[in-house]
């Protein structure tokens, strides 16, 4: 009670703060307005002169998704123009930023939550504060924090209510302090405020190796004898293991639901589901009575860098419903979670964020870093995410890309050109073989033909004379 109190005092002193300067500018004013307007125009002038300089040299860098479609829509502008800092508002230094599944389906526009095109995607990032608008108490220049925002975090330079940020503990790096908003605040409401996780009770976590796996794995270990199922694929079992995965399960080579009703014949306790389509109607099968379905996504959907109509209208058509009887029925519940509607819930946020950041403190949950990549790498930090190749968080960071490593890329790309240049002269090659030995084929019977045709007619007159 005293968490929630705390911050309704709060507002009541910012309010009483934003009574008190509003009366004064007024009675200046009206004083200094009629005496002398010619001079204090004349001494607002040069300030304006001053300020707009400044404002036009300042640049930073953002990521940019300038349409819908394959992984180069993203790319990496200049943006002009200081940002103007609101009341509650703080200005930081980006260091780091999270890719997220969200990210790949705003990609192909199946992501609801991102504004239309051209716009900078990014729901979460870590850096420094380097400026503090008014009314902000409780931030201040120089503090390391972690972000979450609908959008717009992918570029060097955020602003954003300071109430959508959250210090960085000590030891923990940017990179990590990018890893663990989004994927540790929605495992831990999916598991703990819908699925009420209990001492031994079962869970199955599908893509146990992606960041939102791995940590409902980290936070399933949290509580006493729980049994976490998770599917990944097999080169990926060592390591899920490890990280506390109790039976590893191949979804590429078996069938996930024989392989857990094998081990637990009366099903599970909670299930949480990303995939969406018959994978829905699955998980509802596979719980036990009193078990919790969680569907906080539709993985299924995303098949190939452009958007597959065929995949998003199977998704649909095999899109999970059920009647509230069944539910009666069968003592079984169904929830839906989805953090980006959730954007305006700042103190429940907030709440969930300080729990989590506990965790850590104590040394019980630790955001695992698959891979960094500079901004100018986007598009292949994307497709090792989208290929599902990585184990853990998909980190962007903005420092620049040295131009040695610049400079070996376009080698490699030209080797990659190079090479597929030296594929398609030998399918050329080859077409245009199987052509000519088609079209030699298709001339032989042709030739044959007209003798046949021939011989007949002379034969006949003969025929005739007899």
């Amino acid at each position: 009670m005293s968490g929630e109190d705390a911050p309704a005092q709060q507002q009541d002193a910012v309010e009483q703060k934003q009574e008190k300067p509003s009366e004064e500018p007024k009675t200046e004013s009206k004083t200094e307005s009629t005496p002398a307007p010619a001079a204090a125009a004349a001494e607002a002038s040069p300030a304006a002169t001053e300020k707009a300089p400044e404002e036009e040299a300042f640049t930073y860098r953002a990521l940019v998704l300038t349409g819908y479609g394959g992984y180069d829509k993203v790319k990496l502008q200049v943006k002009k123009g200081k940002p103007v800092l609101k009341a509650g508002e703080v200005q930081v230094q980006v260091k780091a930023c999270g890719l997220n599944f969200a990210d790949l389906l705003g990609r192909q526009g199946l992501y609801d939550r991102l504004p239309s095109p051209p716009v900078t995607p990014g729901m979460e990032c870590s850096g420094v504060i380097e400026a503090v608008g008014d009314e902000v108490t409780d931030r201040k220049v120089g503090d390391k924090v972690m972000v979450m925002s609908r959008s717009g975090l992918w570029q060097e330079v955020v602003v954003v209510p300071a109430v959508q940020t959250f210090p960085i503990p000590e030891g923990m790096s940017f990179e990590e302090a990018a890893a663990l908003p989004v994927n540790y605040v929605t495992a831990y409401m999916m598991l703990f405020d819908f699925g009420n996780l209990r001492p031994n009770q079962s869970v199955l976590v599908h893509s146990a190796a992606g960041g939102v796996g791995i940590a409902a794995t980290q936070l399933c270990q949290t509580v006493k004898d729980v049994t976490v199922f998770g599917t990944a694929s097999a080169s990926k079992h060592e390591t899920i293991s490890q990280g506390g995965v109790t039976h590893p399960i191949d979804y590429r080579t078996k069938d996930y639901v024989e392989e857990v009703r094998k081990i637990s014949p009366k099903g599970l306790d909670i299930i949480l589901d990303p995939l969406g389509g018959s994978d829905t109607h699955k998980a509802y099968n596979l719980l036990k009575p009193m078990g919790k379905l969680i569907a906080y996504g539709a993985a299924n959907m995303l098949a190939g860098q452009k958007k597959n109509l065929l995949a998003v209208a199977k998704n649909w058509y095999h899109q999970f419903s059920i009647h509230t009887l069944s539910l009666i029925q069968g003592n079984k519940s169904v929830c839906g979670f989805h953090l980006g509607y959730l954007d305006g819930e700042t103190e429940l946020i907030s709440q969930v964020m300080d729990i989590v950041l506990e965790l850590y403190k104590q040394g019980k949950i630790k955001p695992r870093i698959d891979s960094t990549w500079h901004l100018e790498q986007v598009g292949d930090a994307m497709r090792k995410m989208q290929e599902r190749n990585n184990i853990g968080k998909v980190i962007l960071i903005t420092e620049p890309m040295p131009e040695e490593e610049k400079k070996e890329e376009p080698k490699k790309e030209d080797k990659k050109e190079e090479k597929k240049k030296d594929d398609k002269k030998k399918d050329d090659k080859k077409k245009d073989e199987k052509k000519k030995d088609e079209a030699k084929k298709e001339e032989e019977p042709k030739k044959e033909e007209p003798k046949k045709e021939e011989e007949p007619k002379k034969e006949e007159p003969k025929k005739d004379e007899k």
